[in-house]
């Protein structure tokens, strides 16, 4: 297989995230073979790439095509996801004396959630490599957007989520044409039955970080961001992390983009946030040393189903992003996540999902104790739209 003319890619290879060890990008991976980890795309960043490369009329994550894996534009599976807006909260700021309080908007995406990038890249991959089928456990968010593009691209989907998923994430698979199988526990206890379920790898498993792609797809928020502020980074970036993917592939987009010279030499990364649940934090666990990883650790359901993932295959990655940031991990209980819906929809006309009240709500927390400065320009990642758990959140809006 060759590089496409039409596309151009810029992918050489596939490398493992533990070692390093080089596997081939033009054939189906799942992980790695050395240590069974996480693989992570490479791409040629020496020769030039202006930003004038940038396809600016495409207004979608497809914009950076060079600095993704898809070989053949024939083979994109797109419904229009990525280049999603940036919003000015002032009248937060002027609340609480910020200088700069900005909201990435991902719920703008297509089926409602950032999760339509990295399943957009993920499907489209698997089509170019001749896959038939994918499976994935999911919270939510992740499945709805695998059915979709699933659908788009004519494959089956089979779709595993905890009995508890709200009624809205479980009627859009069924739309889509999904098979939808409803699991006792959370996201972990899906995984397993994807595991049994698929033993002899009939289906391609697209959860999180088990195949090379959707990191690539959650990469393009970086690049937005970037592109966004006129290439500028923000001092601090909080985002809600369950498997952590966007996390690590933004830091990754900037890692890219500071080797192309995109950003100039005196533009800082920001310090990187990793917000999750007090009901389900194994990240912040770790982070804080009160446990070796999160291997064994056991949480709980919460209202922001995305952040209920206590077994993350990326918390290494994670924690690497963390530490070269120079970054924190934080955890919000289920009021407080409330109440940062309630506020950021009576202040901002914004509705957004339970994650992304979490981000500012541990902005609040951070600047309260220090760590962040008002003065500071600070960025939240809200991951999806609050429509989809109101089955969570319905009648509270008061209390």
């Amino acid at each position: 297989m060759t590089i496409c003319a039409e596309t151009s890619s810029r992918i050489t290879n596939l490398e493992c995230s533990v070692c390093g060890a080089p596997h081939s990008a033009f054939k189906l991976q799942r992980l790695s073979i050395c240590h069974g980890m996480p693989l992570i795309a490479r791409y040629d960043l020496q020769d030039p790439l202006p930003k004038a490369s940038i396809h600016f009329v495409e207004g979608s994550m497809w914009r950076y095509r060079e600095l993704l894996p898809l070989l053949d534009d024939e083979n994109r599976v797109s419904l229009g996801e990525g280049f999603t807006p940036i919003i000015t909260l002032q009248n937060l700021a002027n609340r609480y004396n910020l200088r700069s309080l900005l909201l990435k908007d991902e719920g703008k995406n297509p089926t409602g959630s950032f999760k339509a990038r990295g399943l957009s890249m993920a499907i489209s991959k698997a089509k170019e490599l001749g896959v038939q089928g994918c499976i994935i456990p999911t919270a939510g968010n992740a499945g709805v957007a695998m059915a979709a593009y699933c659908a788009k691209a004519g494959m089956r989907a089979v779709v595993a989520m905890p009995r508890h998923t709200p009624k809205a994430f479980k009627e859009e698979c069924y739309w889509y044409g999904a098979e939808v199988h409803l699991i006792d526990g959370l996201i972990n206890d899906c995984a397993a039955w994807v595991r049994e379920t698929n033993a002899d790898n009939h289906l391609l498993d697209v959860s999180t970080l088990k195949e090379p792609y959707r990191i690539e797809g959650k990469k393009t928020m970086g690049y937005e961001i970037a592109e966004q502020l006129g290439w500028h980074l923000p001092d601090v970036l909080l985002y809600p992390a369950g498997g952590g993917t966007g996390l690590i592939g933004i830091w990754k987009a900037f890692h890219e983009m500071q080797a192309l010279g995109w950003l100039s030499a005196d533009v800082k990364l920001p310090r990187m946030v990793a917000v999750q649940a007090e009901n389900c934090q194994p990240l912040v666990e770790t982070f804080l040393g009160r446990q070796a990883n999160s291997q064994q650790y056991n949480g709980r359901p919460t209202i922001a189903n995305g952040l209920a993932v206590p077994r993350p295959i990326g918390e290494p990655l994670m924690l690497d992003v963390l530490r070269e940031s120079h970054g924190t991990a934080v955890s919000i209980s289920e009021d407080e996540m409330l109440q940062g819906m309630r506020e950021l929809g009576k202040q901002e006309g914004l509705f957004v999902a339970p994650e992304g009240a979490a981000v500012w709500m541990a902005a609040r927390q951070l600047l309260a104790s220090g760590w962040i400065s008002a003065d500071e320009q600070i960025l939240l990642l809200n991951t999806g739209s609050g429509q989809k758990y109101l089955e969570n959140v319905e009648g509270r809006y008061d209390q």
